[in-house]
């Protein structure tokens, strides 16, 4: 059969919708995946096979009076035209929405051809698009359980947070640091932000720098293309053993290098972080839609998997405390960490799906 999964404009979407598509494809199933026009998605899907991959237009919702509504509803018009195009061309069976208006007319256009729709909010505080698209779907899958509470009129199932394929088998830790050019015998702190860096921990992290080396610790720092070069002069200042990128496309290497983590806490980081068992420092993004990164670093932080530091307090004294707690802590946060793993989220996923179309 063929299935439309609509996963753009972050690497929280895409990705799990990349996960679901993987398990269909390979039960010899189709996928059209429908991205946005933004580059994240096109540097994240180079080199992705078996599926088909369509751009179309979207961008976020403006507030209701403001002059950006004008453009917004014309881009959606746009995105529903070429949607119901693609349809009559693809026939799908069923279609899924990862989350954002990138969703919002794929959900659409698939009510209006009377097919199962779906959409997936992996975070514990549902953005504004997804409360809308919740109205137009057969039923909502979750990440966190939490979530559930914003859909009062919709039917609900807890899936977790769907993750790749490439993850499920951990590579042995000491090649995956010697792939990095990483010491084998060195505790590894991964810093990241997301799919598109974080400036605001990559400034903290140059800051605390001098006393995490005093630690005896090694680094891999993601840090997005536009902290790259200065990071990399600041771990070579203090004459780190250190693995510095914008981008990673071979996470599973970075997780399987590293003992723990200072993140973001989007949902799709934090589904990967707890199936490859690594505790965290997590500092949200301040800016998230209704702070729900902060909601989703809290129901880590109250399992003991993880310290929330607010990025308006991530001082170099608080960070240098939390990494030191965390290495005191760091077998028992380790296995609360793995505790909430949801390792069959996307082949879960992928069965609420098929099971709709099928007998």
């Amino acid at each position: 059969m063929k299935f439309i999964i609509a996963a753009g404009g972050t690497g929280g979407h895409l990705f799990p919708g990349l996960a679901v598509g993987e398990i269909l494809i390979a039960g010899g199933h189709e996928v059209m995946l429908l991205v946005s026009e933004k580059e994240i998605d096109a540097v994240a899907t180079k080199g992705v096979s078996g599926f088909q991959i369509e751009k179309i237009a979207g961008m976020g919702m403006p507030k209701l009076f403001s002059p950006a509504i004008i453009t917004f509803a014309l881009r959606f018009w746009k995105a529903l035209r070429h949607v119901k195009k693609l349809y009559r061309q693809f026939q799908p069976a069923a279609v899924l929405g990862m989350g954002g208006f990138t969703s919002t007319a794929p959900i659409l256009a698939g009510r209006s051809r009377k097919l199962p729709t779906f959409v997936h909010d992996s975070n514990a505080i549902p953005g504004r698009a997804n409360k809308l698209n919740a109205r137009y779907v057969s039923k909502v899958l979750l990440g966190f359980k939490e979530c559930a509470n914003y859909f009062p009129n919709a039917q609900c199932e807890v899936t977790g947070t769907p993750i790749r394929t490439g993850f499920l088998k951990p590579l042995d830790k000491t090649e995956a640091r010697s792939a990095l050019g990483l010491m084998p015998d060195k505790k590894t702190l991964l810093v990241m932000g997301g799919s598109q860096g974080a400036h605001g921990i990559n400034s903290v992290m140059e800051k605390t720098l001098p006393q995490l080396v005093k630690l005896g610790l090694q680094f891999i720092h993601l840090t997005g293309k536009n902290d790259e070069a200065s990071l990399k002069a600041a771990y070579e200042r203090e004459g780190a053993t250190t693995y510095v990128a914008a981008f990673c496309s071979r996470m599973e290497e970075a997780y399987s290098a590293s003992d723990f983590v200072i993140a973001r806490s989007g949902a799709a980081t934090l589904a990967e972080l707890s199936h490859v068992g690594l505790p965290s420092i997590l500092i949200p993004y301040p800016f998230a839609a209704d702070d729900h990164q902060t909601a989703n670093a809290r129901i880590f932080e109250r399992s003991g998997a993880a310290f929330l530091v607010k990025e308006s307090e991530a001082s170099p004294e608080v960070i240098l405390e939390k990494v030191n707690r965390l290495i005191d802590q760091l077998p028992a946060m380790t296995q609360q960490c793995r505790a909430l793993a949801h390792d069959d989220a996307a082949r879960r996923v992928a069965e609420i799906v098929l099971k709709s179309v099928t007998p």
